[in-house]
């Protein structure tokens, strides 16, 4: 293809190269793998800004994810748990992860089975659909589980 997009054919590397130096500009492949290549009479330099100013466009489309913490304690009430569910909703309609944490406090690390009871409960009060990217899992003292909205 010459400068102004329109086909020139097939022809050999010599004479496409002659092409190009008679008007000035660069040969560019542009897909090596077709059969025969593909190559363009373009400016270089014009060439790369072009594919660096595309490839910024999807870049500023795509969504970056986070990943939100929400704490709760052994101890919340259910109120408390309402208001936490309502924030973690609100982070996975913007498109993010949510992360829970449950700290256990001295004689709390005895009553594991109470804390994960509390997750279920937690679990059950959403009214999004929710799916568990990483299951409960223990970090020392705190108890954590992630979870992501489902499409």
């Amino acid at each position: 293809m010459d400068e102004k997009n329109q086909a020139l054919g097939v022809m050999p590397l010599y004479e496409a190269l002659k092409v190009a130096q008679s008007k000035g500009l660069d040969l560019v492949e542009i897909s090596p793998t077709a059969n025969p290549p593909v190559a363009k009479i373009t400016d270089y330099g014009k060439f790369l800004y072009e594919i660096s100013k595309r490839e910024k466009g999807n870049q500023k489309h795509s969504k970056q994810s986070e990943v939100k913490i929400i704490r709760i304690g052994f101890s919340s009430s259910p109120h408390d748990m309402e208001t936490r569910v309502r924030q973690a909703e609100k982070f996975l309609k913007e498109g993010h992860k949510v992360k829970i944490d449950l700290m256990l406090h001295g004689r709390e690390n005895a009553h594991q089975d109470i804390a994960r009871k509390k997750f279920d409960d937690l679990l059950s009060m959403f009214i999004l659909k929710t799916k568990v990217e990483q299951g409960l899992i223990k970090q020392g003292r705190i108890l954590s589980m992630i979870i992501s909205a489902t499409k």
